[in-house]
């Protein structure tokens, strides 16, 4: 670092099991970028001061996570049209002072899930599990692939009712969350959006996997650790599975994109978040 070096970061609570600055740091050293990201722990009583920081010292990019993707948009100058429309936000860009919010989670998702589980998602019946600001974005991008049905399920009711109406135009409802196991039965995938699962938790399950039918995808936002304990046990299942580094490494990818206006080195990034598990990076040919 030195005093021209351009600053980045993510912020949430939790945020030390992030893997962002690994991959975000390996992507300016691999395309020749003079900049720096970090992790940074902010709790939601210090949200808006937080972002005043970014702001006075000059941040360029920022990523926000978990639970703060949609508290942060009141806090920033602009939102863009796609993060509007989903009602989250997990990229913002620091125009010469004014911070715009995008929200990269969905596409970044969807290219994944399309990549390395389903490639045809038109027509298919899709449970998502949770309501938060990551599912927001999610079922925005699914509603774009043309999917028979988008069922949410939430253990607080009235904030899946609320997301499904925000989608009144699409195919998405809402089902309580004692109906979860009849919504999983005839699913052609299924999608854990919580944390449940995530480090250092790495027992917990968000369901039952034995209520997913074989040959149906299950599908976990989580990449830390890179298969969860639903994931496991739903391949014990006949499931094919789908966990969360490849939406990681993609939304991370579109970030990078929006702030320096470069192709971001998306083979480099997920080598980096493999190599930090301990993990030899895919060939192309074989992920």
């Amino acid at each position: 670092m030195d005093s021209q070096t351009v600053l980045y970061g993510v912020i949430g609570d939790p945020i030390r099991h992030s893997k962002s600055p690994i991959m975000l740091n390996r992507a300016f050293r691999e395309t020749g970028i003079n900049g720096a990201y970090g992790a940074f722990h902010v709790t939601p009583d210090r949200l808006g001061e937080a972002i005043a920081g970014i702001r006075a010292l000059g941040f360029r990019g920022l990523n926000v996570t978990i639970p703060h993707k949609i508290e942060v948009m009141p806090h920033l100058d602009e939102i863009d049209e796609s993060a509007r429309a989903i009602g989250a936000v997990n990229t913002v860009v620091n125009e010469g002072g004014r911070l715009i919010g995008f929200n990269t989670d969905g596409i970044g998702y969807v290219r994944s899930l399309k990549e390395e589980a389903e490639p045809e998602l038109a027509g298919k019946r899709i449970v998502v599990v949770g309501s938060g600001g990551a599912s927001r974005g999610i079922v925005w991008a699914l509603t774009r692939e043309n999917p028979g049905e988008i069922v949410l399920v939430n253990r607080t009711a009235e904030r899946a009712r609320e997301l499904a109406a925000s989608f009144a135009s699409s195919p998405v409802s809402a089902l309580d969350w004692d109906r979860l196991r009849e919504a999983c039965e005839d699913a052609d995938v299924v999608i854990n959006t919580t944390s449940v699962g995530m480090s250092p938790n790495v027992d917990a399950v968000p369901l039952d996997p034995q209520w997913l039918r074989p040959g149906a995808v299950a599908s976990d936002l989580i990449y830390n650790p890179l298969t969860t304990a639903f994931l496991k046990q739903a391949e014990g299942r006949g499931c094919r599975i789908h966990g969360g580094l490849g939406m990681f490494v993609y939304q991370g990818a579109y970030a990078f994109e929006y702030w320096t206006g470069q192709p971001a080195p998306a083979e480099a990034m997920r080598a980096a978040v493999l190599e930090s598990f301990g993990e030899p990076a895919p060939s192309p040919l074989t992920r």
